[in-house]
């Protein structure tokens, strides 16, 4: 009887194990099923441990179910975690010595996000993380950051960052189309969404592109860049005689710096500049990478503290204006939006800087952030949002492309 009981302990935990993973982490659709199981697997095994095993037998019960519980846990674990990325690609059909219609290609490159939870994204984060040993979340608690991450989308909605990023490709279209040029065709790539730039780029190599623009929709030169300027490559490899170019990303442009001050200005209207605070938030990176890619946080530095001058040019009094970041560096936002009240500020404008658009990062990682703050009652802390399709932003790639 006892060995019976004990093989039932071992089937129960282990169930209980591989469905607690996968409620930690499985798309919310799904999640109430998996917890459906975690519920039954843990009382029918408590049950079998209390009424099937007396004394000695019933410690050694628990720590079946402890040892079978960690193992499903962690097997499970390791194989979300090293799930492949069956994001799709298109079949190159052009042949290598095709030069194309005489048309250019514009591959809008950026970071992307899923509308929707899926945990792919960070999952090769994890990998790069790993790759590069930067001590980040141990592999244990992985499950739970995705875990958070869907909590995040559910507390949201959804990410505009998708949505958005297609209006802001249409307006681009649409400039080039003012502008007179009818041939120029545009293709929309992500890092961690669908499509992806190898994708995109043989779409356009598929429908006959002779010339390849890649529009770096970032702020900065990062690894994130060098990723998809990777996968480009990857691709054009294989035809040599097709030039190829990258604007590189936003960091000095001039118009995306005068994006900010006049959304700030649109917001507070009339009101005093002496008593607005400009907060802007920086994404921030590990400082290992910083080793590898020190243009990364110097380049975000240095364009937020153009973004300060200009707003000092406008009226802003400098001790009001400032930096902050969302992870990896200090100071974390609230802290700056407490020195601002102390500055005797009536209303705190901040701005997710590096974000290209609306994303989790800006709909929910960064106001939780400012929102940390002790700050008197019903003090306006106003989010600015992220790049999006603002008309300056679309001059500001424009200009990038031409």
């Amino acid at each position: 009887m006892a060995i019976l009981s004990f093989v039932i302990i071992l089937i129960l935990f282990s169930l209980f194990g591989f469905s607690y993973v996968h409620f930690l982490t499985t798309h919310p659709l799904k999640m109430s099923c998996y917890l459906l199981l975690v519920v039954v697997a843990f009382i029918i095994g408590i049950y079998v441990i209390t009424t099937g095993l007396e004394g000695r037998q019933f410690w050694l019960g628990i720590g079946l179910a402890l040892l079978s519980t960690s193992i499903a846990y962690l097997l499970t674990t390791h194989k979300i975690l090293n799930r492949d990325d069956l994001r799709p690609i298109p079949t190159l059909e052009r042949k290598k010595d095709d030069t194309g219609a005489g048309h250019t290609a514009v591959i809008y490159f950026t970071h992307g996000e899923p509308e929707t939870y899926d945990p792919i994204g960070w999952i090769n984060q994890f990998r790069e993380f790993d790759e590069q040993k930067i001590s980040f979340v141990p592999l244990v608690a992985r499950p739970f950051f995705l875990h958070s991450l869907r909590k995040k989308y559910l507390a949201v909605g959804r990410s505009e960052h998708h949505s958005i990023h297609q209006r802001m490709i249409r307006l681009l279209e649409e400039e080039y189309r003012k502008a007179g040029d009818q041939s120029t065709r545009f293709y929309l790539s992500f890092l961690d969404d669908n499509p992806r730039p190898d994708a995109a780029v043989i779409q356009a190599l598929n429908e006959g592109a002779s010339r390849i623009v890649v529009a770096e929709v970032f702020l900065t030169i990062s690894n994130h860049t060098a990723e998809g300027k990777h996968q480009i490559q990857s691709v054009l490899e294989q035809f040599p005689h097709i030039p190829v170019s990258y604007t590189g990303p936003m960091y000095d442009s001039l118009l995306l710096i005068e994006m900010f001050v006049q959304r700030a200005n649109h917001h507070h209207g009339s009101d005093d500049k002496s008593k607005i605070g400009i907060l802007l938030v920086g994404h921030g990176q590990p400082d290992e990478w910083d080793k590898e890619w020190p243009t990364e946080t110097e380049q975000e530095i240095s364009f937020r503290m153009d973004v300060l001058k200009r707003f000092e040019q406008d009226g802003y009094p400098p001790q009001n204006l400032s930096l902050a970041w969302m992870e990896f560096k200090e100071p974390k936002p609230a802290k700056k939006v407490e020195e601002f009240i102390e500055n005797g500020v009536e209303k705190i404008l901040f701005f997710p800087a590096a974000i290209s658009a609306d994303s989790i990062h800006s709909q929910y990682d960064i106001p939780e952030l400012i929102h940390k703050a002790k700050v008197p009652k019903n003090f306006p802390l106003v989010n600015l949002g992220a790049w999006n399709d603002d008309p300056l932003v679309i001059k500001a790639l424009k200009a990038k492309c031409d």
